[in-house]
């Protein structure tokens, strides 16, 4: 099942190679603990805050239009922003701490919290708490962005993995939108065999899965596993295999597409993908990409409940996180534009749900009014999933951002015969494993 883009762990070799020049026995210690926060006082001198973080054109010119406002509040703020986009966001901020060059706030993805977090990169959010309010997020959804207690990061917006349905597609082929609060994996595959079929084969069932870690935390989820322990890879081999095993008989059945053009398509970022050409009537998506997915297909696409085997497998995953410097010299000022960003109804108003459904209720009680029919849909969508929403998955241990890598590469040979079901299940733990022991050293 994809992510936002076809991801790479890049990262995880380029940290390796310049070892952050920081010391990776930092651990995860609670740096808040219970002691008052320190009373931070701006400035009146002139400061200068660098501001780094990945996205789109459409991320960039709204990110921009806040740091716009901020800095006509905060005249004697300047924000410097730094920004790429995804795949090349990882290897320029690894160089930049082995550098020293920490930019002072940083757009921080969950599978690289934990990472940056041990090698003293992140600040103890709750140092900056005199300034910077979280009392308007959900204790779950704000524990996700902490570390054995303390707060490395605070989520911007929540989603959930989903399947996105092309219902202008199913009406064509006289197929009906499935009932997803009952049906099963099996119902999913006869429905997309059921649309391949009826179109002649013009039209794919659904896009394959199995190329990042969501709709793996997912399977395993309702298998009552989870994919870490600790620093320990817990999922077992034989729901892993599991998991591709279904994925080839969905493949072999005509459900999904052959896979030389899947993995095609998969290089090709969402803008190429089946769903968004309207090349498929099902496929495996995030809830945040869905009005990205309409806004490229021109087509009603409409999101569905994961099928779901167990209850409580369906969970809220941040977006990202907004994170600052352990280093930065300017803590006050740092602690303003956070709260401005995570908080203001201004940044809200600019930023609407272009980096997913605000995590911060208060916020998103707000903005909800404000947003367009696909996005209103999609807080509809998060909020009726919440009595099936369970605990988050454990939190991803430094050097578990090589997972993208290794699920994608696993699922290619299994998907080109190189390796059965079992295979992959075997040598996936072996290698995610050795990753996390790598970063642990």
């Amino acid at each position: 099942m994809r992510g936002i883009t076809r991801r790479r762990a890049g990262f995880v070799a380029a940290i390796g190679a310049a070892t952050l020049v920081l010391t990776a026995c930092a651990g995860n210690d609670a740096g808040g603990g219970e002691a008052a926060a320190p009373e931070l006082k701006l400035s009146d001198e002139p400061v200068t805050l660098s501001f780094t973080w990945w996205g789109n054109d459409t991320r960039h010119a709204a990110t921009e239009e806040i740091i716009a406002a901020f800095e006509a509040e905060y005249p004697n703020i300047t924000i410097e922003p730094q920004y790429t986009d995804w795949a090349g966001y990882w290897d320029k901020l690894s160089t930049s701490v082995a550098a020293g060059d920490i930019p002072d706030i940083i757009q921080m993805d969950e599978k690289q919290l934990s990472t940056y977090a041990a090698n003293g990169v992140l600040a103890d959010l709750g140092e900056l708490s005199s300034i910077l309010s979280t009392e308007d997020f959900p204790e779950a959804v704000l524990g996700t962005g902490a570390l054995d207690g303390t707060q490395y990061g605070v989520p911007v917006g929540i989603n959930s993995y989903t399947i996105i349905a092309n219902k202008d597609l199913l009406d064509q082929y006289g197929v009906d939108l499935p009932d997803d609060e009952t049906w099963t994996w099996d119902d999913f595959v006869a429905t997309a065999e059921e649309v391949a079929t009826a179109s002649g084969g013009a039209i794919v069932g659904t896009q394959s899965w199995g190329f990042e870690d969501g709709g793996l935390n997912n399977w395993l989820r309702q298998h009552g596993e989870s994919l870490y322990d600790g620093a320990e890879v817990a999922a077992s081999e034989e729901t892993l295999a599991g998991w591709w095993e279904f994925l080839l008989e969905a493949t072999e059945a005509g459900a999904t597409p052959d896979p030389a053009a899947t993995i095609e398509r998969e290089s090709g970022g969402l803008a190429e993908s089946f769903t968004a050409t309207n090349a498929s009537a099902f496929g495996p998506w995030w809830s945040n990409q869905v009005q990205a997915l309409r806004d490229a297909s021109g087509q009603d696409l409409v999101a569905l409940r994961v099928p779901s085997t167990a209850d409580g497998s369906a969970y809220y995953k941040p977006s990202m996180f907004w994170s600052a410097s352990a280093k930065t010299e300017h803590q006050a000022e740092v602690a303003t534009f956070l709260d401005f960003l995570a908080n203001s109804e201004e940044a809200a108003d600019l930023l609407l749900a272009e980096r997913g459904v605000p995590a911060n209720e208060k916020i998103r009680e707000y903005i909800t009014p404000k947003l367009d029919e696909v996005n209103q849909t999609v807080v509809e969508f998060l909020d009726g999933l919440a009595p099936e929403v369970g605990d988050a998955p454990p939190a991803t241990p430094p050097g578990g951002g090589a997972i993208e890598t290794i699920i994608d590469q696993h699922t290619q040979k299994v998907l080109f015969g190189e390796l059965t079901p079992e295979q992959a299940a075997t040598s996936f733990i072996e290698e995610l494993q050795r990753a996390l022991d790598d970063a642990a050293i």
